[in-house]
C-alpha cells in the first residue's frame, strides 16, 4: 500500500486533510473526482472541534468512526415508490398524463437492481387509499372549499389544485385532484405483477388517513405523521438510500427529498423512474441536487452501494449531518 500523502505526527493540517479527501473521493476505477476547495474547508472545519486549526487524534478517530468507515462501508436500503396496477395500466396511468411514459418501463431495471445488487433492506411503498380518499376527483362534493379557492366545486377537474376549507387540525389545504386510484386492496393498489419482490423486504402503506394525501413513503404531505420508513430504516443502522419508482416528479420526488431531510445520503436512480410531466421532472432533479442528493444511473448503483465509488457530494452531505446532530445535543 503507497504511503499516504502526508506525514502523521498525530494532527492532521487542513492541507493534508484535504489531501486525505481527495485521496478518498474516487469512482469506482480509481480516478479522483474534482473537489470544491470551499467543500473541503467546511468539511474540515466540522471536524477541527475545538477550532485549532489542526485535526488530533481524538478528532480524527471520531472523524474516522463517523465518517470515513461510512463513506467506504455504506449500509443501504432501495426503496421502490407506487410501481402499482393503477399508475401503469389503471385509473392513474402515467400514460394519459402530459409527459406520456410508460411506467412498465421502471420493471426491468429495478429487477436489475435486485438482481445485481445486495441491499441491506428492499422497502416497498404503495399508495393505500380508503374509498373517500381526498385526492379523489370523484369526492370533491364530500369537503367544503374554501372562499379563496379559484375552482368551483362543479367546475373542478382532474389536476386541479383546490383548497378545502378545513382539514382535521382546522387549517385550509390545498389539494390536487386525481383519478380514484389505489384503493385498498383492490387491483389497483397491488404492486405490477412482473415486479420483483425481495426476500424480507418491507412494505410502507401510505395515504390511508381520508382527509390527508401522502405523496412521500415518509411522511404525509401536511408533515403530520410518519409512515413507518423511518423507523425501519434507522433500525437497521441505513446511511444510504436508493429511490426509485413512480411517479418520478411526485411520489419520487417527495420521497427523496424527506430521505434527504431525514439526513441519508441519497441518490435518485433516474432510469428507474417514470413520471408526470417533464418540466416537473426537470426540476425535480434540480431541486435534489440543490440539497446534497444525487441523480444517478441504475448502472452506477453497485459502485455507490459497495463503496467503491465515493462522491464528494455524499461526503459532504453525512459530514453536514454530522454537525447538524452534534449542535442539537
Amino acid at each position: 500500500m503507497a504511503a499516504p500523502p502526508w506525514s502523521w505526527d498525530g494532527f492532521l493540517s487542513q492541507q493534508e486533510f484535504s489531501a486525505l479527501c481527495r485521496a478518498l473521493f474516487r469512482n469506482e476505477r480509481g480516478k479522483p473526482y474534482p473537489v470544491d476547495n470551499s467543500m473541503l474547508t467546511t468539511i474540515f472545519s466540522i471536524f477541527d472541534t475545538n477550532k485549532d486549526n489542526v485535526i488530533d487524534k481524538e478528532e480524527f478517530r471520531y472523524c474516522w468512526q463517523k465518517w470515513i468507515k461510512q463513506v467506504v462501508r455504506p449500509v443501504t436500503a432501495l426503496v421502490i415508490v407506487d410501481v402499482q396496477n393503477d399508475f401503469i395500466d389503471g385509473s392513474l396511468s402515467i400514460r394519459n398524463c402530459p409527459a406520456g411514459q410508460n411506467g412498465e418501463e421502471v420493471i426491468p431495471p429495478i429487477n436489475r437492481l435486485l438482481e445485481e445488487n445486495r441491499f441491506d433492506v428492499v422497502v416497498y411503498s404503495l399508495d393505500w387509499h380508503p374509498d373517500t380518499h381526498v385526492s379523489f376527483i370523484d369526492t370533491v362534493h364530500l369537503r367544503p372549499f374554501h372562499e379563496d379557492c379559484k375552482v368551483a366545486p362543479e367546475e373542478a377537474k382532474v389536476m386541479d389544485t383546490v383548497t378545502f376549507d378545513v382539514n382535521k387540525d382546522g387549517n385550509a389545504m390545498e389539494q390536487k385532484l386525481w383519478p380514484r386510484h389505489c384503493v385498498q386492496n383492490t387491483w389497483g393498489a397491488k404492486l405490477h405483477q412482473d415486479l420483483r419482490i425481495a426476500e424480507d423486504a418491507i412494505f410502507v402503506y401510505k395515504g390511508t388517513d381520508p382527509d390527508i394525501d401522502s405523496y412521500s413513503a415518509f411522511w404525509d404531505n401536511n408533515k403530520k405523521s410518519q409512515t413507518t420508513l423511518n423507523e425501519e430504516l434507522k433500525k437497521r443502522n441505513i446511511t444510504d438510500v436508493f429511490i426509485c419508482g413512480i411517479a418520478y416528479d411526485v411520489c419520487v420526488a417527495a420521497t427523496t427529498k424527506d430521505a434527504i431531510a431525514e439526513g441519508y445520503r441519497t441518490m435518485l436512480v433516474d432510469n428507474g423512474c417514470r413520471g408526470v410531466c417533464d418540466s416537473d421532472m426537470e426540476a425535480t432533479k434540480e431541486a435534489i441536487t440543490s440539497i446534497n442528493g444525487l441523480i444517478v444511473n441504475s448502472s452506477q448503483v453497485k459502485g455507490l452501494a459497495t463503496g467503491r465509488d465515493r462522491p464528494p457530494v455524499l461526503a459532504y452531505k453525512l459530514a453536514l449531518e454530522l454537525a447538524k446532530n452534534k449542535n442539537k445535543k
